[in-house]
């Protein structure tokens, strides 16, 4: 089973997908929510049956100094509905600087105008992904080790 990675925003919702392995990550696409509907509810049940999805993360944005603000209500608010539409609890995944990172990555490949916010989306959802995937693998190298 794979998981899928997804940076929440208010409209545009950047989704990416690890290997079978789940040793990588890859931008899979971004989604435009509507609200919160069956159309959406559709979607997603549908991308988990398709793509074999078992486990979801799902970027937390915490502010710099790790306080919450209503960006983490609104995630956590998303969190709750996306639980509900698929069955599967979400992992929240610290995702400060994620986007940062994301348009800095965007900028270096020259990504024409009109593409970049949806790929910033998908960057970030594919940042914070590979982020708990190498977490879970180290921990299960630190396992081993013991």
């Amino acid at each position: 089973m794979r998981v899928l990675g997804i940076d929440y925003g208010d409209r545009n919702v950047g989704l990416a997908l690890s290997d079978a392995l789940r040793i990588t990550a890859q931008p899979l696409t971004t989604y435009r929510l509507g609200n919160l509907g069956d159309e959406d509810r559709k979607f997603f049940r549908d991308l988990v049956a398709e793509k074999d999805i078992g486990e979801v993360v799902i970027g937390y944005p915490l502010r710099m100094d790790g306080s919450s603000g209503r960006r983490v209500e609104k995630t956590r608010a998303f969190a709750t509905w996306l639980e509900r539409a698929v069955g599967i609890r979400p992992v929240f995944w610290d995702e400060r600087l994620s986007t940062h990172q994301a348009m800095g990555f965007v900028h270096e490949q020259k990504i024409r105008i009109k593409a970049k916010r949806s790929a910033v989306n998908q960057i970030s959802a594919a940042i914070i992904l590979q982020s708990y995937l190498d977490s879970k693998r180290a921990d299960a190298d630190i396992s081993q080790d013991r």
